[in-house]
């Protein structure tokens, strides 16, 4: 069997761009984790700039989006997906999906399962389960095809368990540049920055979160509550964002 370690035509990976940007991201990091995800770089060819592999509580994952290069690297030739229907449990938002890889048109097919349900998918996602589910079996049939020896992010489950909010001081109002405060709008970017997040969705979510047609028509306050949200949101549950970010 083919697997992704042998294969001759890998691209070229700047491993001293990717290093300096996990010491700047990850503070403080042991020497040991850096010469752990040199090595995982240029086994897989991964990218932590484009948010292909990820470090969650002191280990690292691979991402949805580094799945899929690999896959499109390796010339894949075709993912096929269905709901495992016997497993499935709709009334009770129990999800198990089939997927199966094939890496040539005369494979026979790798075959992974994915779940998901409330227990293992944070509160804020219970809307996305099913594709979740699905995301989760795609990952862990990439996984056994190419030999890819690290989980994936998507496939660790979360807990539900309720998180404290944090409370936010009344602000005066300022008009209704309530978005174009350049400290609000600041923090924004460099939440959007640090996590890598795609600014067009983070938008679209703040737009539901503060009940409003558009941005601009929210006030100060609910523009900061979503900031806070958000920051906490990331802080405490990174693996639910990145879970939402990369599905």
């Amino acid at each position: 069997m083919e697997s992704y370690r042998g294969h001759q035509e890998k691209a070229t990976v700047n491993f001293a761009r990717e290093l300096r940007l996990a010491k700047s991201l990850y503070r403080d990091i042991p020497r040991p984790r850096l010469r752990e995800l040199r090595d995982l770089l240029r086994l897989y060819q991964l990218s932590l700039s484009s948010g292909e592999i990820t470090d969650l509580n002191g280990a690292w994952y691979v991402t949805h989006s580094g799945l899929l290069r690999i896959a499109a690297q390796m010339k894949c030739a075709g993912i096929r997906t269905s709901p495992a229907g016997k497993f499935s449990d709709p009334i009770h938002s129990r999800w198990v999906f089939k997927a199966i890889v094939y890496k040539s048109a005369r494979c026979k097919g790798f075959v992974g399962f994915g779940d998901a349900d409330p227990s293992n998918v944070p509160p804020l996602l219970h809307g996305s389960l099913m594709r979740i589910a699905e995301t989760r079996a795609v990952n862990h049939a990439l996984r056994k095809a190419y030999g890819i020896g690290i989980c994936s992010v998507e496939e660790i489950g979360s807990s539900t368990e309720s998180r404290p909010t944090r409370k936010m001081q009344p602000q005066p109002t300022n008009g209704n540049g309530n978005y174009g405060c350049p400290k609000v709008r600041d923090r924004l970017c460099q939440l959007i920055r640090q996590h890598r997040l795609d600014a067009g969705l983070v938008k679209s979510y703040a737009v539901d979160f503060c009940g409003t047609n558009t941005l601009r028509e929210a006030t100060r306050e609910q523009v900061e509550a979503f900031v806070a949200h958000l920051s906490d949101w990331a802080e405490k549950d990174r693996n639910a964002l990145l879970c939402q970010r990369n599905s």
